[in-house]
């Protein structure tokens, strides 16, 4: 059984092409929404998803943290609740296993296709979308359930080819999927999320307000977000030293 964590940006958009143009059946498509995507992640699933029906494909199911009560629970919120910053702005990726991981592997578990194919002791195949360039997050895994598959390394299409794919099947570029308030972002796309989403960077940056710092800056770890937003010239490229960490969940 094949079911593919879709994280809505370039590399997955275009494993899921290829996988309709290669005859490779998928049987669930999952998007772990952590409640602080970008509206145009939200849009361009929408959109996705028709040309995914149209390719005989099923279409993508959204799935969400729940808390013990039944209440959805957001990344954002949890950070609200704690007075912290996502946890990858501390050096970890708690973040994605709780909002991102847990939630798919949750509604894996209790679909009732699979309930069946486990219990047979058949094991998932979990298609993710790293592209050829970054073989270093491909890191092969294996448990009782699943064995993670990163098909874009095995076929070598790396990002450039990853566009290309996505334009010859007709369809626009999904841009870059990633929390609002992700703790990876460079800074010239916390000034471009000021001007594209100005809600949501003060959302951020309320939240860097709200969390309790004592041994980071902020968002950017060794650099604060509301401090780069609140310069007199926004769009001075004085260099910041970023700290670099993979989030777990990004989909360039």
């Amino acid at each position: 059984m094949n079911i593919v964590s879709y994280g809505g940006g370039t590399d997955s958009t275009a494993m899921l092409i290829e996988c309709a143009k290669r005859g490779i059946k998928i049987d669930l498509i999952l998007f772990a929404d952590t409640g602080g995507e970008k509206p145009h992640t939200y849009e361009y699933i929408k959109l996705f998803n028709q040309w995914l029906i149209d390719n005989g494909m099923p279409e993508i199911t959204i799935v969400k943290a729940i808390k013990k009560d039944g209440s959805i629970h957001t990344l954002e919120r949890d950070c609200s609740e704690q007075n912290m910053l996502p946890s990858l702005a501390y050096g970890f990726k708690s973040c994605s296993q709780k909002f991102k991981i847990s939630p798919q592997n949750k509604y894996v578990n209790n679909w009732p296709k699979t309930k069946e194919y486990l219990k047979a002791g058949n094991k998932i195949i979990k298609f993710i979308g790293y592209d050829a360039g970054e073989d270093r997050r491909a890191k092969p895994y294996e448990d009782d359930k699943y064995i993670n598959y990163y098909p874009l390394v095995e076929w070598d299409i790396d990002r450039d080819q990853c566009i290309e794919i996505i334009k010859d099947a007709g369809l626009p570029l999904p841009g870059k999927s990633a929390c609002f308030f992700c703790p990876s972002s460079k800074p010239h796309e916390v000034k471009n999320l000021m001007l594209q989403y100005p809600d949501l960077a003060k959302r951020a940056i309320q939240m860097e307000k709200n969390a309790d710092l004592t041994s980071i800056k902020g968002l950017g770890r060794n650099w604060s977000w509301g401090a780069l937003l609140a310069t007199d010239d926004m769009f001075n490229d004085e260099p910041i030293h970023c700290i670099e960490i993979d989030c777990g969940c990004y989909d360039g």
